[in-house]
């Protein structure tokens, strides 16, 4: 998935009761600043491997989106 079809996805998707925990170790408290922060980076240099694990993180909140619709 592109990173466009990933914000496409996001933005139509349902927005999670928060604090959502990605794991054990990442807790999310505002879904709207996790989306932005984490997409900023990613439209500047998709490619980048510095920017891997802020797509990890996305890819595992849409995994907990898509597992509570």
């Amino acid at each position: 998935m592109t990173i466009p079809e990933l914000e496409d996805w996001f933005r139509n998707a349902p927005k999670p009761d928060m604090p959502v925990f990605l794991n054990n170790a990442t807790k999310v408290n505002d879904y709207n600043h996790f989306l932005e922060s984490h997409f900023a980076p990613l439209r500047l240099k998709p490619e980048s491997k510095v920017n891997q694990p802020l797509l990890w993180r996305l890819q595992a909140m849409k995994l907990v989106i898509e597992s509570n619709m």
